[in-house]
C-alpha cells in the first residue's frame, strides 16, 4: 500500500493556534509518528522555565493519534472526523517539561479498536533513542460527531 505524504494541517480537525505539532513524519494502517520542535511561540511555553510542562505531552499524543486517523481517512477517500481524547492510563515522564529547541518525535500504535469508535494506543515521545513520556491513550471517534455532542450536552 502507498502512503501519502500529508502536511499536519491536512490531517487533523484542529486549527492553528490550537494545532500543537509540525508534521506527520509517517503512517501506516497501525502507527504513526509525529514531530514537534519546542521554540518560544509553541502553545503552552512557559518562558520562565523555558519549557512546555511535560503534562502538554498528553496533547502531542492525542494529536499524533488524530493525525494517524486523519492520514488514514484521507487514504480511503472518507471526510477526517473529530476524535475526542477520554483519558490516559500510565502516563509517565521522565522529565518536567520539554524544553526551547528540542525536537521531540511522537511515537503512537493502535492496541485495540471497537466497531464503536473507541480505540487505545500505546504513546511514546522521544529525543531521538530516549523515551521522554509513555502512556496508553484511549480515545473515541463517533460515526456522527455532531450528534454525540448534542446527546452529551
Amino acid at each position: 500500500m502507498i502512503f501519502n505524504h500529508y502536511s499536519i494541517e491536512q490531517v487533523l480537525a484542529h486549527r492553528a493556534p490550537m494545532i500543537l505539532l509540525d508534521k506527520l513524519v509517517n503512517y501506516d494502517t497501525e502507527s504513526a509518528c509525529c514531530q514537534v520542535t519546542i521554540k518560544s511561540v509553541s502553545p503552552f511555553y512557559q518562558p520562565q522555565s523555558r519549557q512546555v510542562p511535560a503534562y502538554v505531552g498528553i496533547e502531542y499524543m492525542a494529536q499524533a493519534i488524530a493525525a494517524f486517523a486523519g492520514a488514514n481517512d484521507l487514504d480511503s477517500e472518507r471526510d477526517i472526523k473529530v476524535g475526542f481524547l477520554l483519558g490516559t492510563r500510565k502516563y509517565q515522564t521522565e522529565v518536567q517539561g520539554f524544553t526551547r529547541d528540542q525536537q521531540l518525535d511522537i511515537h503512537v500504535t493502535r492496541l485495540y479498536q471497537e466497531e464503536s469508535g473507541l480505540s487505545v494506543f500505546e504513546c511514546y515521545i522521544m529525543e531521538q533513542e530516549r523515551v521522554l513520556a509513555s502512556a496508553k491513550v484511549n480515545v473515541f471517534q463517533p460515526a456522527n460527531p455532531e450528534q454525540f455532542i448534542t446527546e452529551q450536552a
